[in-house]
């Protein structure tokens, strides 16, 4: 297929040696370009179908900055670049490419690039239509259902939540009728499962009654059009508290997205979608709720001719339970725990697992890469196929590319039988390729040519052997920085890094740590033929309190040797001693320079602040506060909290 392409390079060499290899590739080169500000002119003479843009660039702009206006504009590019730095990596990824090609390249490798760029470019496209015009329909259907409001806010919240990440929804007309508050709300407690929240039930949490909440939202500032606001100064407001602030305290959510929808009148009904992460919503998320605008009207004007029934009960109501199908019930149901930051992995889990991106998994060891690696792979259209696991650091690197790609009999020395290797093993299927970031430099290389010609040879072999396999990969490194160290491959770092999913550590989730507990626990009795009496509330309290460096494996090893150790007929307790401390052992380090310095310094600081988060018990303010501890005001310690990311509902007793 001819495309249009502009090139946007300053080495001439380079540039013209390119515009040859496309045009002998059967492509129209619309031209070339050598500074970002010249590729801008030539944009507006003819728009390319795709855009090949070096990172490096002549003039004030870079090959990033004009990434950017390609991505607004939904016009596909490719970078092409032999600069690895670390900090000029991590802006590149940001601005999502769809390819990458490392300086120098081979004409097969440009134009696979290519093709799988104008792929991924033209089926995302094609899948984001698909899937806005099924959220449409849906949307559609929930209006006309002859329900009360809650029961549609809870339709709504289930239909949206893997579009839009929130912890908290609302909704209520404004301006709010001052005599009577009609608030209704739905609070995420689980990967798929909602808890009301009424009048009735924020009058308890916020010991505020209906007429001070009523007359609080009718002084509340009407939103016109679309808003994302941080909450921290809404929180901290004394005087005059707005409803957004009362809810971002009480249930500890540090952002929230307003979107009004026009009823007529005057009136608007507001949806408002909280979130306990600061930097949650961006104006993309504001794009696709006004590309719904008409079925959420139409939703809108329904909901009000079907006032609220009388309060669901505090446990989840029937609507709310889990609708999935059995196979999402089983793959979800596989992994514990509710805290905000594992819901959010696990939403971008369903989201992808329907289609053949390859996802990057990233977390500490032990936090559940493997687990989550399978439930992609069981909700995704491949789930017949096989599933097959490699762990890059447990194979000798003079046996793994036989052991990934398969070997011809006599190919070396003990290749005494044709082998197939794990690629083909997994074709039709998905292949998860652990600890990726421990792969030599040489294997990268031939893993990159089999996922961009997606054809393998063995070992001694010399025919091709088509594969359809997706690939998901996962590692405990910071691949940037391997890169920037020159030990990981830039552009198969760019052809992994497709999907990225962080998985929190489980200091990160204590909240989680009693489920978790009680889980293993279980489990080992029923292995062992022991019963459960229950875990000492010593034990119990040792488990929160620790920082837990080995993760979710190190607390089920934990476990499993107090169920060995029990006698079957007190609750378990603790037999190994566990460090109260939050920082690892000391080790000898070497301060290279003054950034090393300052991230030191913050890690230390973060610690110092956990720790005594952990001995008040997540109590910030008043006598025997964390913040009296810490000889700073409230308002500081706070202020700390949120830029390091800490969450002290963690420290809190269950």
């Amino acid at each position: 297929m001819t495309r249009k392409i502009l090139i946007v390079e300053d080495e001439f060499i380079v540039a013209n040696d390119l515009r040859l290899l496309l045009l002998q590739a059967g492509h129209k080169v619309t031209g070339i370009a050598v500074s970002a500000e010249e590729a801008e002119e030539l944009l507006q003479q003819q728009k390319p179908d795709m855009v090949i843009v070096d990172i490096i660039l002549e003039g004030n702009l870079s090959g990033i900055d004009l990434a950017r206006k390609l991505r607004a504009e939904n016009i596909a590019f490719v970078y092409l670049s032999a600069n690895s730095n670390q900090e000029i990596l991590e802006q590149a990824k940001a601005t999502e490419p769809y390819g990458f090609l490392v300086k120098p390249f081979r004409e097969q490798d440009l134009l696979i690039t290519l093709d799988i760029a104008w792929y991924l470019h033209t089926h995302s496209l094609e899948a984001k239509f698909r899937r806005e015009e099924l959220l449409q329909k849906r949307l559609t259907e929930i209006g006309q259902e002859t329900t009360d409001a809650a029961d549609k806010l809870l339709k709504v919240a289930r239909t949206l939540q893997s579009f839009i990440p929130f912890d908290l929804i609302t909704s209520g007309v404004r301006p709010a009728d001052h005599e009577e508050f009609g608030d209704i709300a739905y609070v995420r407690i689980g990967f798929d499962e909602y808890q009301f929240i009424g009048k009735t039930e924020l009058e308890t949490i916020t010991s505020i009654n209906k007429k001070q909440l009523a007359a609080i939202s009718k002084n509340n500032r009407v939103d016109t059009s679309p808003a994302i606001c941080n909450l921290e100064a809404e929180i901290k407001r004394k005087t005059n508290p707005s409803l957004q602030g009362i809810i971002a305290y009480h249930f500890r959510q540090r952002a929230v997205l307003i979107f009004p929808v026009a009823l007529g009148y005057g009136l608007s009904l507001h949806y408002c979608l909280y979130s306990r992460q600061p930097q949650a919503y961006t104006k993309d998320h504001i794009d696709l709720l006004n590309r719904l605008k008409p079925s959420l009207e139409q939703l809108a004007e329904q909901t009000i001719h079907y006032p609220a029934s009388a309060k669901p009960t505090h446990s989840l109501p029937a609507a709310a339970k889990p609708l999935r199908d059995a196979v999402a019930n089983a793959a979800f149901g596989s992994i514990i725990g509710s805290h905000y930051l594992l819901l959010a992995a696990l939403d971008l889990a369903a989201q992808v697992a329907p289609y053949s991106t390859s996802v990057l998994l990233l977390g500490e060891s032990g936090t559940g890469k493997e687990r989550v690696a399978q439930l992609i792979h069981s909700l995704s259209p491949r789930r017949n196929g096989p599933f097959i696991k490699v762990n890059c650091a447990a194979i000798p690197p003079t046996l793994i590319e036989s052991e990934l790609f398969g070997h011809e009999k006599g190919a070396f020395t003990g290749a005494i039988e044709k082998r197939k290797g794990k690629f083909e093993l997994a074709n039709a299927g998905t292949i998860f390729l652990d600890e990726i970031g421990e792969l030599p430099v040489a294997m990268q290389v031939k893993l990159l040519r089999v996922l961009q010609e997606r054809e393998l040879e063995y070992v001694g072999g010399t025919a091709p052997i088509k594969v359809d396999v997706r690939i998901i990969t996962a590692t405990h490194r910071n691949l940037e920085k391997e890169v920037g160290e020159g030990n990981f491959r830039l552009d198969l770092y760019y052809r992994l890094n497709v999907f990225p999913i962080t998985l929190p550590p489980l200091r990160e989730r204590r909240s989680d740590i009693p489920a978790l507990a009680d889980y293993f626990a279980n489990k080992f009795c029923r292995s062992f033929n022991k019963p459960f009496n229950g875990i000492t509330a010593f034990m119990s309290e040792k488990l929160y309190a620790y920082h837990w460096p080995g993760n979710i494996r190190e607390l089920e090893n934990v476990l499993e040797q107090a169920v060995v150790l029990n006698d079957g007929c007190s609750p378990l307790d603790l037999t190994r001693k566990l460090s109260t401390g939050v920082s690892k052992p000391p080790v000898d380090i070497t301060l290279n320079n003054l950034e090393e310095i300052r991230q030191t310094q913050r890690e230390t600081e973060r610690a110092y602040i956990i720790a005594a988060l952990k001995q008040t018990r997540g109590r910030i303010r008043g006598t025997n506060g964390a913040a009296e501890l810490l000889k700073i005001k409230p308002t500081t310690l706070e202020s700390k909290m949120a830029r390091f990311n800490i969450n002290r509902l963690d420290f809190m007793e269950p």
